[in-house]
């Protein structure tokens, strides 16, 4: 490279670095805490019913340590007569966005 390309990649690497920092995530105990807020939910489609055992999971937003990727909402079979599913969620934490997965009762 020359002088001048080398000079600009230098200046945009040390620009992107703040950048970087802003999104960085922390292990806990408890999953991932993440900087940053998710972005607002999106609203899948949602196709019909595979069958009368089936509940419907709501997509999410997944942390890849980089950045957030949605994961689509499905349907999922019902592990028992009685099962009703707890949605996940992004809890905000004094440390950051932590995940809690969603989970059946």
């Amino acid at each position: 490279m020359d002088g001048n390309r080398s000079a600009a990649f230098l200046l945009a690497a040390a620009l992107a670095v703040p950048l970087v920092a802003g999104c960085v995530a922390a292990a806990t105990p408890e999953g991932v805490t993440v900087a940053t807020a998710p972005p607002a939910p999106l609203v899948d489609a949602r196709p019909v019913s595979p069958g009368p055992n089936s509940v419907w999971i709501d997509g999410h937003y997944r942390w890849t340590g980089a950045r957030y990727d949605w994961v689509p909402g499905h349907w999922d079979a019902r592990p028992r007569a009685n099962a009703r599913w707890a949605p996940g969620h992004w809890k905000r934490t004094r440390h950051g966005w932590r995940w809690n997965p969603g989970r059946w009762k």
